[in-house]
């Protein structure tokens, strides 16, 4: 086998990393280096941006595979054993240069860290938690570090990579069981749930206020998921339900939804096609919906049912529950306002200080969103009363969108 150089090898690598897209970097302990200690910081949001936070600062992190070589052959994966493609692999020591050299040139502000299976899940998980410690002890990395955990590797190797990484997440892979088993046999989704549970378990062995002794920070960012969407005839009814049953279970801090990318040599189960992106757009709005503003799935979109997709979910929500409606912004309480549709949390929240101090007017909504189009056959305000603009026939038609060629100028 040819010998790759370090450049080749991070060519191979960072693209094999680009099917994940768990990747932002919010919700975990600020740590820096301006003491004079260490290397690193989670609180820096500067260099090249791969993602977003919740709260829009820019996230840049170095995002790659361990190894592309892989023992599995899932066949949604481009990775999976019996792919034709160019084969990588760094060593731990590698990945720590890469990451510390990225980071003194400002280009990152952590690592995002995966990896194919070589020899067995233990052995790959062995080396993903060296890259960890190696930062952590020997360099006194203050940055954030986020791993993927093997899922049949020993509770006691999931248990220290928790200790080092800021973010765990074990990928569920697919929405339903049979899925699973039929694409990626080798692969148990009762390993994966028991790898989720001892991740949550070391969370909470982590918060418990019964220990006298400090322990270490257990991976203080949570940990997440990620779903394929529309490798299987899922639909986004059962994609949620599976969310909904994730987040109660296991408490995750975020499920990712990543469209089906279709590869080479697939197999005739597959589809030819990716899914429309928008699909992906409104599981999104929908997994907000039900994390931020209140919603239980079931009223969202029943099990074997699909997202609208040429209007949002709250909108759609609002639209088969008009007898809701309009609210009075100047009386509704938070939920029922958040259930507005076009109304969101910061706004929301600026509208209870507001009326704080006077009557709510239609054109202080207009100050406080961007779209009151949107609003007006929703909302009462001292000045506005949609009358029978709220049970128009024609009213869905008259908000969605429609299609548009974008620019690329």
């Amino acid at each position: 086998m040819a010998v790759l150089d370090l450049k080749r090898k991070l060519a191979i690598l960072s693209d094999a990393a680009k099917y994940d897209a768990s990747c932002a970097s919010s919700g975990s302990v600020k740590r820096d280096s301006r003491g004079g200690k260490g290397v690193g910081s989670t609180d820096g949001g500067m260099g090249i941006c791969h993602a977003y936070a919740p709260d829009g600062r820019c996230i840049s992190l170095l995002k790659i595979l361990l190894t592309n070589f892989c023992v599995y052959d899932c066949a949604y994966c481009v990775n999976r054993v019996s792919s034709n493609v160019a084969r990588a692999r760094f060593t731990p020591e590698e990945v720590v240069d890469l990451t510390l050299g990225f980071y003194k040139r400002n280009y990152i502000e952590g690592l995002f860290l995966s990896s194919g299976i070589i020899r067995s899940a233990d052995y790959t998980m062995e080396q993903l938690v060296r890259v960890a410690k190696l930062l952590r002890e020997v360099h006194d990395f203050r940055g954030y570090i986020h791993l993927k955990v093997i899922p049949e590797a020993s509770p006691a190797l999931v248990n220290e990579a928790g200790l080092y990484a800021d973010r765990l997440s074990i990928n569920i892979e697919l929405p339903k069981d049979e899925s699973l088993a039929s694409l990626a046999p080798e692969k148990d989704v009762g390993d994966i749930k028991k790898a989720m549970g001892a991740v949550r378990l070391g969370e909470e062995a982590g918060k418990d206020k019964a220990i006298k002794t400090r322990a270490p920070k257990f991976a203080p960012a949570g940990q997440s998921t990620q779903m394929i969407v529309g490798a299987d005839e899922a639909s986004d009814g059962d994609i949620l339900k599976r969310s909904e049953t994730l987040y109660g279970a296991y408490r995750l801090r975020r499920v990712y939804y990543s469209a089906f990318s279709p590869i080479p040599d697939a197999t005739s189960r597959l589809p030819l096609q990716r899914p429309p992106l928008i699909r992906e757009h409104r599981l999104y709005q929908a997994d907000w919906l039900m994390r931020f503003y209140g919603f239980e799935r079931a009223e969202i979109v029943s099990e074997g049912e699909d997202l609208d997709l040429a209007i949002d979910p709250k909108l759609s929500w609002a639209l088969r529950n008009r007898g809701d409606f309009p609210v009075d912004v100047n009386a509704a309480d938070r939920e029922r306002l958040l259930r507005v549709p076009g109304l969101g949390v910061k706004a929301v929240d600026r509208l209870l200080d507001l009326r704080r101090f006077k009557q709510v007017t239609l054109e202080d909504v207009r100050r406080l969103t961007r779209g009151v189009e949107k609003l007006k056959p929703f909302i009462l305000t001292s000045d506005w009363s949609p009358g029978a603009l709220t049970d128009k026939a024609d009213l869905r038609e008259r908000m969605a969108s429609p299609p548009e060629q974008l620019s690329l100028f």
